[in-house]
């Protein structure tokens, strides 16, 4: 597994408000089933707006419970290891339930992102960032990409017929 995946308590031992010495601490979550130019742009604005990116991975059990069963196209630690990869991503915390609540509640971000097509009254955890004196945020998404579009576009191209072995 990949060293920027952490549980949730060694998140807080690391990003918590006792150790951030000045940093700026931003969160945002997802699924990240797919990843795609829509989850690369959020992403990167949310890092813009700190010293430090922690993303909350919804579980396997998390997406089936939110999608449906079997919706899910990556097993979590294949999703967390991608996500932990990426330049603008600091640390990953995958979480079972179906909201990051508890994740942002012990971790009190400086500030919350999610993408402008969540209402602001809405976003899970806006009332505990704010009264820590956090902020939250909400980025522009790239319209035309959802993990659900590009599956349906997958299913939709004509398979090609089998090579038989000479």
């Amino acid at each position: 597994m990949h060293p920027a995946v952490l549980t949730l308590e060694q998140a807080v031992l690391r990003f918590g408000r006792q150790k951030r010495n000045g940093r700026r601490v931003v969160f945002t979550n997802g699924c990240f089933e797919i990843l795609h130019p829509g989850h690369i742009r959020i992403l990167e604005q949310a890092r813009a707006l700190g010293d430090v990116l922690v993303v909350g991975l919804n579980s396997d059990a998390s997406v089936c419970r939110l999608k449906g069963e079997g919706k899910h196209v990556w097993p979590e630690q294949k999703r967390a290891e991608v996500l932990a990869a990426m330049e603008s991503v600091d640390a990953v915390i995958i979480f079972d339930s179906d909201t990051p609540l508890e994740v942002i509640a012990k971790l009190l971000p400086d500030v919350l992102v999610k993408g402008d097509d969540w209402p602001i009254d809405q976003i899970v955890g806006r009332q505990e960032v704010e009264a820590a004196g956090g902020k939250v945020v909400t980025v522009p998404i790239l319209r035309g990409y959802s993990t659900t579009q590009i599956l349906q576009k997958m299913r939709e191209v004509p398979q090609l017929p089998a090579r038989n072995p000479e």
